[in-house]
């Protein structure tokens, strides 16, 4: 019998997980035993996507070697993740101007969530400006830096510490040999800690319906559909564009991704499936050097399903409490989000804190996020997984935008993935 794949494992693990939700509504004790199940797994994911990052950007900026290179690519990569949330956040302000999914919609029949725990972290992400963000990418401390998981600090001390690894030559050759024998036993650990998802899966989306149950998507599913509608347009139509330009079939990409996307979205964390990411464009043809900077980067700088999503929820609040939001206010609210949702990325529950950071600017209600507090984790699902395709597309593109994105190794990846299918 044909052993099932990881893929089918997960969506069985999440089908599960929403029946015995929805069957123990408002029971507390599906969360005291599930939720267990699921911290151990994210524990899992967190313990060692650091390990992999660190050790996989100082072997491959150790290649490369060369510092104007490095800087030519980050360059690049900017560049790009900022054009591509600024079409995300378009996109996301057209498809609220064009359905008004806020319109008409009663706020007294909606169930206010608590959302104080959003309120202290904006508050605290809000006395840090942009311009402190980029000082914060120089640890002062790097050891702080990986208690914290600051992933911009981490990638900065691997790359310089990569680069002198290849200017002692000879002398560093063994603890090159380290950090590639560090990758490959991370990467093997992965695999095995992969085999848990299924189970860590199934407590989490348990616990979730489990809370707030199915009804509550009932008053708000003309928002859910447009959320979900409007990301699958991007992905497909915008993403597919950059893809086609590039030479790259976007639905190969789903194919090489279909565990991590299921994954991701199960999870609604962008984590579990980082150290498979950087796995899996390595093999598609990325050099490791891109790889292991893009992707990590873009957790930061690319949240394309985020972004497009905050735009879309900032008028759809501002649509239920009856505001007038003029071209003006919207081009206003476009370069806020642009500024906000780099400067406070890699705080927990980031798109809801950015858009407390960002409603207020442009006059709209902070208190309409408790509206959509309750479904937020079926919209965080759609926008983490919007999230892993742009991140791992722009990997692609860096690399052939650099002129080292190998074809042959990518069409003997994809063949495989299809005769493993």
């Amino acid at each position: 019998m044909k052993r099932i794949g990881l893929a089918w494992q997960i969506l069985i693990g999440l089908v599960l997980g929403i029946a015995v939700g929805a069957i123990f509504y408002g029971n507390d004790d599906v969360a005291k035993y599930l939720q267990p199940i699921g911290d151990i797994f994210i524990r899992l994911i967190k313990m060692i996507v650091i390990p992999i990052v660190v050790s996989s950007l100082i072997v491959g900026v150790a290649g490369v070697g060369d510092i104007k290179k490095l800087g030519k690519l980050g360059g690049k990569t900017i560049l790009y993740f900022e054009i591509i949330t600024t079409i995300a956040i378009a996109i996301g302000l057209l498809a609220a101007n064009i359905f008004q999914p806020g319109a008409g919609v009663d706020r007294s029949g909606l169930e206010k969530t608590d959302i104080g725990s959003y309120v202290d972290t904006a508050k605290t992400a809000g006395e840090h400006g942009f311009a402190e963000t980029f000082v914060n990418i120089v640890p002062s401390n790097l050891f702080q830096s990986l208690m914290n998981g600051d992933m911009l600090a981490i990638i900065f001390f691997s790359v310089i510490f990569g680069l002198g690894v290849a200017a002692i030559g000879e002398k560093g050759e063994p603890v090159l040999k380290f950090f590639q024998g560090t990758a490959e036993a991370m990467f093997y650990v992965t695999n095995q800690i992969m085999k848990f998802a299924p189970f860590g899966v199934f407590a989490l989306i348990g616990v979730t319906v489990s809370k707030f149950g199915l009804t509550s998507l009932i008053p708000l599913s003309k928002l859910v559909v447009l959320v979900y509608a409007t990301m699958i347009f991007f992905v497909i139509v915008v993403l597919g564009l950059v893809a086609k330009i590039a030479g790259v079939n976007i639905f190969n990409i789903f194919r090489i991704l279909k565990d991590e996307l299921i994954l991701a979205y199960s999870t609604s964390s962008s984590e579990t499936v980082l150290p498979k990411l950087m796995e899996k464009m390595e093999k598609f043809g990325c050099p490791k050097a891109i790889a292991s900077f893009v992707i990590p980067t873009g957790y930061s700088f690319n949240l394309d399903g985020s972004t497009l999503y905050q735009a879309l929820a900032a008028l759809f609040i501002a649509q239920m409490y009856g505001i007038d939001m003029p071209i003006s206010s919207q081009i206003t609210l476009l370069l806020v989000l642009m500024v906000t949702s780099k400067g406070i990325a890699g705080v927990p529950g980031v798109s809801f804190v950015v858009l407390l950071a960002t409603l207020g600017s442009v006059g709209i209600p902070v208190e309409g996020l408790a509206f959509i507090a309750g479904i937020d984790r079926i919209l965080d699902m759609a926008r983490t997984a919007v999230n892993v395709v742009g991140n791992s597309l722009a990997a692609i593109i860096m690399s052939k935008w650099e002129g080292q994105f190998d074809e042959t190794k990518a069409q003997t990846y994809i063949n495989e993935v299809k005769q493993a299918s």
